[in-house]
């Protein structure tokens, strides 16, 4: 036996009854010879970590846009958190804890510059509308490796698909990705708000802190040690619907006080006219765009699509980079004019 062969059998007789299997996945796409190391669902978590992708997150914004400060997250560091907590949950649960590791990777590569906002901006924009959960499929399908995409299994594709609050994850391990997802970005959201001055602790609703805790680790804390107990040996991964309610109670509150807040809806309006003139320029002047996006349009796929493939592509400052030096005049060499 190779040492992926080993593995798939310490699968068979650890995980859950209810785990996905390394060595029954549905499949790639594309057939591929198996790797005598890694199982399929390693492959996928490693074949994310290594795009193009996944590093662009780390120049994209989670909530505060381009904020001045070293200690607020982007959306790289969202995605660790959220993989972190997702793992966690995934072990107790005796669950795949690759496939749950690689969903999580993989779950936001769709987000466009700007976070949610640049996202509500090209759905505006696009004919078929935008929604960033089916961008990351698109990217690990079509966008990555020329064009190729990195082959993902089925139940990768699947839970970065359906990570939504919207979405049915396929999988339990999907669905601990789901849940992760949020008890990540409320949390931590919140932690950042509170950081930039936006929000104090006292600011926060009570009753969700009565039951969820007052502090940032005490929360995290207490909602994945309530899905482990409320999930062990089920076929649902669930919180208690009292818990549930507190944790969906804090999101409400976020949603009114910080992710629609009055400062989010003035540089909403300026990221809407910035990736809109983006989007009209690049479709007058489809062959600036790289090589791989003019193929794609010669390849007969929708220039408006391509278009918005490319904008959603780019991070926050490659995104004001291009608008400047296609928009704004270049600034005068103050230095050849030093007699003035």
């Amino acid at each position: 036996m190779n040492l992926r062969e080993i593995t798939e059998q310490i699968e068979r007789e650890v995980l859950s009854e209810y785990a996905v299997l390394s060595a029954e996945t549905k499949g790639r796409r594309r057939s591929e010879p198996k790797c005598e190391i890694r199982t399929e669902f390693q492959r996928d978590r490693d074949r994310i970590t290594h795009s193009k992708a996944f590093r662009r997150l780390m120049h994209k914004t989670q909530v505060f846009i381009t904020p001045e400060g070293d200690h607020y997250r982007n959306r790289l560091t969202h995605t660790l958190e959220v993989a972190q907590i997702s793992r966690t949950i995934a072990r107790a649960l005796k669950l795949n804890e690759d496939l749950t590791e690689a969903i999580a990777l993989g779950h936001d590569l769709g987000h466009t510059p700007f976070g949610h906002t640049g996202e509500e901006a090209l759905d505006a924009i696009s004919p078929e509308g935008f929604r960033h959960n089916e961008q990351s499929v698109r990217i690990v399908t079509n966008l990555e490796k020329g064009g190729k995409g990195l082959n993902l299994t089925e139940e990768v594709i699947d839970g970065i698909l359906n990570h939504r609050s919207e979405g049915t994850p396929k999988t339990l391990e999907g669905r601990v990705v789901q849940i992760s997802d949020k008890i990540g970005y409320i949390n931590h959201d919140i932690d950042d708000a509170i950081r930039a001055g936006i929000l104090s602790q006292n600011d926060l609703p009570k009753k969700s802190l009565d039951i969820l805790g007052y502090k940032t680790s005490q929360r995290i804390n207490f909602l994945v040690t309530n899905v482990i107990t409320n999930s062990m040996d089920k076929s649902e991964v669930s919180l208690e619907p009292h818990v549930q309610f507190g944790m969906e109670n804090l999101r409400q509150y976020m949603f009114e006080t910080v992710y629609r807040s009055q400062l989010q809806k003035t540089e909403k309006n300026k990221i809407i006219y910035m990736l809109s003139e983006l989007h009209q320029y690049f479709y007058q002047h489809k062959e600036e765009m790289p090589k791989e996006f003019c193929d794609m349009i010669d390849e007969g796929q929708n220039p408006e699509r391509v278009v918005c493939d490319y904008i959603a592509c780019m991070t926050d400052r490659f995104a004001l980079r291009t608008f400047e030096n296609i928009f704004m005049p270049n600034s005068w060499n103050l230095s050849r004019n030093n007699n003035l």
